[in-house]
Order: structure tokens, then C-alpha cells, then sequence
């Protein structure tokens, strides 16, 4: 018997009960069979992730339990997020392209163009990602100009509104001097600012990160900036600034 987090029959109240349900909800087919294959019976070793050729190898029936098992989605999630760290990039972009089409970020007639840049940010998300949508919910800011902010990130890090936007337009004009929009570049430049300012660089990088994306987590921030782009970058740190001092 598979049973729910609170020990009662699997059910419907419990959340996805249909395969196809998962793989909408980003589970890969490779972590699901694994999931699957460990409820109600083990390898005996304590391992954890097995590929379809091990869990062949080391079945028995001497390995099945007798009670039900708990169907654990916490650790579904995790363990698909292990398979989406080894995929290899071009595997993992067939299988995250549909979330991004649906979500409507990407067209195919546009895939061509913009291969190596979605290839570029899918590394940049990977390492955060336990399922597929992570890779759609985490990554509108890359398509889309942020239309707001997070308010909690703007009382944390906006607190002073017009030294906020000081700060911002003092990195504003540094970037647009850059010659090469780099991870390496953008960095210099922006705990350069920070030691002429005398702050600490977090003081910076919090509140460019919010001015930039509308959020306060993400990937790192001169990664982020960098695959942005210069043109975009400058262009959202211009309307922080404007909404800061409006």
C-alpha cells in the first residue's frame, strides 16, 4: 500500500496521483521510476539513486518490505533535482523548452537566434532547479522586464529611497563605461564602486538585484547581469532609479 505524508491510503486530497500530473509539474521520467521503484523495496546498501540497469541488477524479492511506504514528494523533488544536475545541456534544454513555450518566453520560429543564450541561462539556473518549471518560474526577469518589485526587498534593501537611487545611478554610469559586459568586468566595476563609497559590497549588490529582476534571490548577480546584457541592465537600473525617486 502507497500511503500519504500522514500515513492514510494515497488519495486524490494528497495532490498529483497521475504520472502525467508530475510530469507536467517538471518530474522527470528517470527520477519518477527511481521514486517509484524504492517505495516499498531498497537495495539494502542505503543508495538512494539508481539508474534503470542498477535497480535491474539489484531487485529481489528479499529487498520488499512489508509495510506501506510514504509517498514523499520532498524527496521526489530532491531526487529529481539530482538528475537535472546530470544531464547533460543539450538533453536538459529539450526537456525544459516546452515549459519556457508554454510560459510563452520562448517561440519556436526563435529558436535558432537565441539557442546559445538559452543554452547560457539554463546552466545559470541549473544549479538551483529540483524540477522543470524551476526553470520557467525562476527565469521571467530574463524575458521580461520586472513590471514591480518585491515589496519585502524594497523595505530591506530600498530603505532610503533617494540614497538607493544615488547608488544605483553612480553603478549605472559605471557598467555603460565598460567595453566588455562580462562576469569579471561587471564584478570590478561594482565592488570598485563599493570600496569608493565605503560600503560593503552587499549594499550594493542587494539592492541592484532587486532593481534588476523585482526579486532578492536568484543566481549570482554579475552572472546575471552579464547574460542580460549591458543594453538591458542599463535599462532596468534607469527605471529603478525613476520609480525610486518618483
Amino acid at each position: 500500500m502507497i500511503l500519504g505524508p500522514d500515513k492514510s491510503k494515497l488519495s486524490k486530497r494528497h495532490g498529483a496521483t497521475a504520472l502525467l500530473d508530475y510530469r507536467d509539474k517538471g518530474y522527470l521520467p528517470e527520477a519518477m521510476a527511481n521514486f517509484l521503484a524504492l517505495l516499498g523495496w531498497s537495495p539494502g546498501d542505503g543508495r538512494e539513486k539508481l539508474s534503470k540497469e542498477e535497480m535491474i541488477e539489484e531487485f529481489s524479492l528479499e529487498g520488499v518490505g512489508k509495510r506501506g511506504s510514504v509517498f514523499d514528494e520532498a524527496k521526489l523533488e530532491w531526487l529529481n533535482g539530482l538528475y537535472i544536475k546530470e544531464l547533460p545541456p543539450e538533453h536538459l534544454f529539450d526537456r525544459v523548452l516546452p515549459f519556457w513555450e508554454r510560459s510563452g518566453f520562448v517561440r519556436p520560429e526563435e529558436l535558432d537566434g537565441r539557442r546559445d543564450w538559452l543554452l547560457k541561462l539554463l546552466e545559470l539556473l541549473r544549479e538551483r532547479a529540483k524540477k522543470l518549471t524551476d526553470f520557467a518560474e525562476g527565469a521571467e526577469y530574463f524575458f521580461r522586464d520586472p513590471e514591480d518589485y518585491d515589496p519585502q526587498g524594497q523595505k530591506k534593501h530600498w530603505k532610503d529611497r533617494r540614497q538607493t537611487a544615488e547608488r544605483l545611478r553612480l553603478l549605472r554610469d559605471r557598467l555603460a563605461e565598460l567595453e566588455d559586459f562580462d562576469e569579471t568586468s561587471v564584478e570590478s566595476a561594482t565592488r570598485g564602486l563599493a570600496e569608493e563609497l565605503g560600503i560593503s559590497a552587499a549594499k550594493l549588490i542587494h539592492p541592484t538585484r532587486l532593481a534588476v529582476s523585482g526579486r532578492t534571490f536568484g543566481p549570482g548577480l554579475f552572472e546575471m547581469l552579464a547574460l542580460l546584457g549591458k543594453e538591458t541592465v542599463l535599462r532596468r537600473l534607469d527605471r529603478a532609479i525613476e520609480f525610486l525617486e518618483g
